[in-house]
């Protein structure tokens, strides 16, 4: 199930209004992903997504609590302990839903650009407060089934 968002739920009128539009507009535009939930289990989705993304020339920083590494990157606890230089853009979200919404909150808090919640991955309210806070929102879409869409 996709979840489109509404038009005037965007309070800044550059973002995009609409999922699609959404989509293309954080890809084009920002090149650095914090993957909060990166999993170094090779077949975890978390790690297969890292590597499109690493694979499509985006920098990522993996987000996890119990490891320092993931994919031969330096793992930080949570996105305020990422140094600010990092420059995260896009914040992606690989938890349950229940749990978005205080990563969503930290995104906001470290000036992210973007939050991008995963497949099945959905809080509208977490959602709002992003695009009020300014930020471009992408939910339950993936960004490496994306960039392979783009592909095609």
């Amino acid at each position: 199930m996709t979840h489109m968002t509404d038009p005037a739920a965007s309070s800044d009128p550059k973002l995009p209004a609409d999922i699609d539009a959404a989509v293309d507009f954080i890809l084009d535009r920002y090149r650095t992903f914090a993957v909060v939930g990166a999993s170094p289990r090779s077949w975890r989705p978390s790690h297969g997504v890292m590597q499109t993304l690493m694979a499509n020339g985006f920098d990522v920083v993996p987000v996890n609590p119990t490891c320092d590494e993931v994919l031969g990157r330096a793992a930080y606890p949570d996105l305020a302990s990422i140094p600010a230089d990092r420059g995260i853009e896009v914040v992606d979200i690989f938890r349950r839903s229940q749990f978005a919404g205080g990563h969503v909150d930290e995104a906001i808090a470290v000036g992210a650009a973007a939050v991008w919640m995963q497949l099945g991955v959905i809080d509208e309210a977490a959602a709002q407060r992003a695009r009020d806070a300014g930020l471009a929102v992408v939910m339950d879409r993936c960004p490496a089934i994306e960039l392979r869409r783009r592909s095609d």
